[in-house]
């Protein structure tokens, strides 16, 4: 009977600290608290994602492509580092504003003999 005790008494004080806590603060307050370890499990990562959209968009937003060279700059400067060029008048049309029809490219199929 020793030897039980002793190779359980995790599970005993477990069990002990369980039937002596549930009374006091109750089920609900068990259930509530694991719901809110699993929302926070859930949310951090999501929160994580979302900061790293905002971050990638924000930055997305000042890269400038050179009109006359087709060099990708950001936009802390106002010539291409290239060519020279004024980056001042680059229209700064987002990618999802194109037409689809814009974006695409027409390949036109020839059959090999």
């Amino acid at each position: 009977m020793n030897y039980f005790l002793k190779a359980n008494k995790n599970l005993l004080t477990y069990s002990l600290i369980i039937l002596i806590v549930i009374p006091i603060f109750g089920i609900n307050f068990f259930i509530s608290f694991i719901s809110n370890v699993l929302i926070l499990l859930f949310l951090i990562p999501v929160l994580l994602l979302l900061l790293m959209f905002i971050g990638f968009n924000s930055y997305k937003s000042k890269i400038n492509t050179c009109s006359s060279c087709g060099t990708v700059s950001l936009s802390f400067s106002r010539t291409c580092m290239n060519c020279g060029a004024s980056l001042e008048n680059i229209n700064k049309r987002n990618e999802l504003d194109k037409k689809p029809s814009e974006s695409t490219i027409e390949v036109k199929a020839e059959e090999i003999k």
